[in-house]
C-alpha cells in the first residue's frame, strides 16, 4: 500500500516542479469543459430561432363565392403570414420561389394553387374536393431544418383547417341556431300535428269502417233518388189536387162568412129578446111579491108565466139552432166559443124550464097553502133574475168575444189557405228544378261513388304508413326530447364556432419542468465530457512508471489510478460547476447535479484506465469504440425505443445509460428509486473494472508491453 501512495505522490511532485507538465495537466482539466459547453451552448434554444429561416410562400389563389359571398383563403392566410414570426416568410411569385429553394437561399416553399378557395368551397355540394397545399423542400440543406419546415407548414395547414372547420361550422351553427328558433315557435303545431298523426292512427279502424258505410250509403242515395224521380209525377197531382182542395176550402169559408154575417143579426134580436123576456118576468114576479096575492087568480098568474117562458125557451132553441148551423160550418178554433156559447144558452134554458115546473107547482099548492105561494114566488123571481143577469152577460159575450173571434178565425183560415195556396204554387214551379237537381245529383254520386271506390282501395295502403309514421314518431319520442334538441340547436353560435376550431386544447403539465433544449442536452454533454475527459487523459498520460523494476503491476495499477481519478475528479467538478455558474443552466438540485458529476467521473476512469492498464493501445481503441457505442445506444439524444434493435440491445450495458439517466434526476427533479438504481449499477461497472484490473494486470502485463514495443520499432505508434 505505501508503493501505490509513493507512485502517487511522485506524480504529483513531478507535475508541480515541471511547469509544462503542469500546463498541459491544466488543460486536460479543462478542455473536456469547453467540449461540454460548447455544445451545450449551441444547442440552447435552437427553436426559438425559426423565425430566421427563410421559407417562400407563393399566392396563386384565384378565390371562390360561396353562397353568394366571396372567399379566399390564400389571401387571408397570407395576411396572416405576415403577422406571424415563427419562421422568415418570404412572399414571391412562384419562378423566384422554386429558383431559390433549388440553390439553398430558401429552405422550403409553399405554394397555394389557383384553385385552393374553390376546392374548399365545395363542402357544401354533394361531392366534396379535398384543397392542396403545395410544399417543396431542400432537404440537403441541413438535417434538421427540413423538420422545422416541415412543421411550420403542418403548422399552416392546421390553422388553414381549423380556420375553415371554425367558419364552416359558424355558419351551420348559426343556421342550426335560426332553425331551433323557428322548431321552437313551430312547437305547438309541432305537438298539434304529433297529436293529429295519431289521433288519424287510432281513428283509422272507424274511418276505413265510415268509408266503407259511405260507399254502400251513396249507393243507397242513388237507389232513393232514383226512387225519387220516379215519384215526381205522383208530387205533381197531388200538388195539383192540393190547389183544388184550397181553392174549394177558400169558397166554403166565404159562404160561412157570409152565412155568419147574415145570422149575427137574428142571434142577437133572439138574444135581446130573451133577455126582455126575462126582464118581464122578472118585473111581473116583482109586482106578485109586492101585492096581494089573490090566490083565487094564482091560475090566471100561472098561465101567463107559463106562456111567457113557453116564447122565450122557443127563442133559445131558434138561437141553439143558429149556433149549431154555424158550428157546422166552421173550421178553427171558434168552435170552443160556440160550444160555450151553447153550453150558457142550454143552462138558461134549464132555468126556464125549471121556473115552468115550480109554476106548476105554484098552481098545485096554491090552494093550500099561502106561505109556500110566496117562498115559491121568491124562489121563482130569483131565477128569473139570475137568468136576467146570464143573459145580459151572454149577449155581451157574444157581441165582444164570440162573433169577433169566429169572424177573425174564419179570416185567418182564409190567410191561411192563400199562403198555403202561394206555397203550393212555389213547389209547383220548383218541382222542374227539382227534376233537374235529382237527375244532376244522380249523376254526381255515379262519379263519388267511383271516387269512394278508388279511396277505398287505396285506403290500406295510406292506413299502413301512417301507422308507421306514428310508430316511428312514438320511437323518436322514446330517444329524443325534442325540447333537447331545440336547446342543442339553439347553442351560442359563437361559442360552436370556437370549439370547432379548437375541439381540444391539450393542458400540458410538466411533472420535471425543463427550462429549453440546452438543460435537456445538459445531461448527456457533461457525462460525454467527462468520458472524453478520461479519454484525453490515457492518451496523454503514461499508465506505466519509470523504474518499473521497483514496483509491482498490482502496485503499479492502483498506484496510476490514484493519479488518473484525481485528475479526472477535478475535469469533472469544472464541467458540472461550469453548467450551473458559468452557463447558466438550470439545474433542479445542482449540489446532487455536482456530486452526481464526481462520482460518474471515478466510474469512467477506472473503466478506461483499466482497460489501456491492462491491454495497452488496444485498450485505447476499445474505450474509443465504447464512446462510439455509448453516444449511440444510451438513448442521450433519442429515445431508445427509436434506436435500432442492435441499440436497443446493448442499452442496458452501457455505464452511459446510467450516468446520463443519473444526472437527468438532479436536472430536472429526483426520484429516489431511479437515483439509488443507477448509482448500485454504475458501482458495479466501477467495482468490475477494478476486479478486472486486480486480477489481470500482471498476466496480461508481459504481452501487453511486448505489443507495445513491436507496434513502436513500426516507426508508427508511440
Amino acid at each position: 500500500m505505501q508503493n501505490i501512495w509513493r507512485i502517487f505522490f511522485r506524480d504529483i511532485k513531478n507535475v508541480s516542479r515541471n511547469w509544462v507538465a503542469a500546463f498541459w495537466i491544466g488543460g486536460l482539466m479543462l478542455l473536456p469543459s469547453l467540449y461540454a459547453w460548447f455544445n451545450i451552448g449551441a444547442s440552447w434554444d435552437p427553436y426559438s430561432k425559426t423565425d430566421q429561416l427563410p421559407v417562400g410562400v407563393v399566392n396563386e389563389d384565384k378565390g371562390a363565392e360561396l353562397k353568394g359571398g366571396k372567399l379566399n383563403i390564400g389571401e387571408g392566410l397570407v395576411k396572416e403570414l405576415k403577422k406571424n414570426d415563427d419562421m422568415n416568410w418570404k412572399f414571391v411569385d412562384r419562378k423566384k420561389a422554386m429558383d431559390r429553394v433549388e440553390y439553398g437561399e430558401y429552405f422550403a416553399v409553399i405554394i397555394i394553387p389557383d384553385d385552393f378557395s374553390r376546392k374548399l368551397a365545395t363542402v357544401i355540394e354533394d361531392k366534396p374536393e379535398k384543397a392542396t397545399l403545395e410544399y417543396y423542400v431542400n432537404e440537403k440543406i441541413n438535417a434538421i431544418a427540413p423538420k422545422i419546415t416541415e412543421s411550420g407548414a403542418g403548422g399552416i395547414v392546421d390553422k388553414i383547417t381549423g380556420s375553415f372547420i371554425s367558419t364552416v361550422n359558424g355558419t351551420i351553427f348559426e343556421l342550426f341556431n335560426e332553425l331551433g328558433i323557428e322548431i321552437q315557435k313551430d312547437l305547438p303545431d309541432i305537438k298539434r300535428f304529433e297529436d293529429y298523426v295519431f289521433t288519424v292512427d287510432r281513428k283509422l279502424p272507424g274511418i276505413g269502417a265510415a268509408l266503407n258505410e259511405s260507399l254502400s250509403d251513396a249507393e243507397s242515395a242513388k237507389r232513393i233518388i232514383q226512387k225519387a224521380q220516379g215519384e215526381i209525377p205522383d208530387v205533381k197531382r197531388v200538388t195539383n189536387q192540393g190547389l183544388d182542395t184550397i181553392d174549394r176550402t177558400t169558397d166554403f169559408l166565404n159562404k160561412a162568412e157570409n152565412e155568419l154575417n147574415k145570422l149575427a143579426p137574428t142571434i142577437q134580436e133572439g138574444l135581446e129578446q130573451v133577455q126582455e123576456m126575462a126582464a118581464r118576468v122578472n118585473e111581473f114576479l116583482g109586482q106578485i111579491q109586492t101585492s096581494s096575492v089573490d090566490l083565487s087568480g094564482a091560475e090566471t098568474i100561472n098561465k101567463g108565466i107559463a106562456d111567457k117562458l113557453s116564447a122565450s125557451i122557443q127563442t133559445i132553441d131558434t138561437v141553439e139552432a143558429s149556433l149549431q148551423s154555424l158550428q157546422k160550418n166552421e173550421e178553427n178554433t171558434n168552435q170552443k166559443q160556440i160550444e160555450d156559447a151553447l153550453n150558457q144558452l142550454e143552462k138558461v134554458k134549464l132555468e126556464m124550464q125549471r121556473i115552468q115546473k115550480e109554476g106548476q107547482k105554484l098552481n098545485d099548492f096554491v090552494a093550500t097553502k099561502q106561505q109556500d105561494v110566496n117562498e115559491l114566488i121568491k124562489g121563482i123571481q130569483d131565477r128569473a133574475r139570475k137568468t136576467d143577469n146570464d143573459m145580459d152577460e151572454l149577449i155581451k159575450r157574444y157581441k165582444q168575444t164570440i162573433e169577433p173571434a169566429v169572424l177573425g178565425e174564419v179570416a185567418k183560415a182564409k190567410g191561411t189557405l192563400n199562403e198555403a195556396r202561394n206555397i203550393l204554387q212555389d213547389i209547383q214551379g220548383t218541382i222542374p228544378e227539382v227534376e233537374r237537381i235529382l237527375s244532376n245529383t244522380d249523376k254526381n254520386i255515379d262519379k263519388g261513388t267511383e271516387t269512394l271506390q278508388s279511396v277505398s282501395s287505396q285506403f290500406p295502403y295510406l292506413k299502413d304508413k301512417i301507422s308507421q309514421l306514428a310508430g316511428r314518431i312514438r320511437d323518436i319520442q322514446g330517444e329524443t326530447n325534442i325540447n333537447e334538441i331545440i336547446d342543442l340547436l339553439r347553442n351560442d353560435p359563437n361559442a360552436e364556432k370556437s370549439f370547432f376550431e379548437e375541439p381540444v386544447v391539450l393542458n400540458k403539465n410538466s411533472l420535471f419542468p425543463i427550462r429549453n433544449y440546452g438543460a435537456a442536452m445538459t445531461p448527456f454533454y457533461t457525462v460525454l465530457a467527462i468520458w472524453v475527459g478520461a479519454l484525453l487523459l490515457i492518451s496523454l498520460l503514461a499508465t506505466e512508471v519509470i523504474a518499473p523494476h521497483e514496483f509491482s503491476e498490482r502496485q503499479i495499477y492502483f498506484g496510476k489510478l490514484l493519479t488518473f481519478i484525481c485528475i479526472g475528479f477535478i475535469q469533472a467538478l469544472i464541467v458540472t460547476v461550469g453548467d450551473i455558474f458559468i452557463l447558466g443552466v438550470h439545474i433542479a438540485e445542482p449540489g446532487w447535479f455536482i456530486g452526481f458529476g464526481l462520482f460518474i467521473s471515478i466510474v469512467f476512469m477506472i473503466v478506461v484506465y483499466t482497460l489501456v492498464s491492462v491491454f495497452g493501445n488496444i485498450g485505447k481503441a476499445m474505450a474509443i469504440v465504447l464512446l462510439v457505442l455509448q453516444i449511440a445506444g444510451a438513448g442521450g439524444t433519442y429515445p431508445v425505443p427509436l434506436l435500432p434493435t442492435f441499440f436497443q440491445t446493448i442499452h442496458p450495458f452501457l455505464p452511459f445509460s446510467y450516468s446520463i439517466d443519473l444526472m437527468r434526476e438532479a436536472v430536472g427533479g429526483i426520484v429516489r428509486e431511479r437515483v439509488y438504481r443507477d448509482l448500485l449499477i454504475l458501482s458495479l461497472f466501477g467495482v468490475i473494472a477494478l476486479l478486472f484490473g486486480t486480477f489481470f494486470k500482471g498476466p496480461l502485463s508481459k504481452r501487453t508491453k511486448a505489443f507495445t514495443k513491436k507496434s513502436k520499432e513500426s516507426g508508427l505508434f508511440h
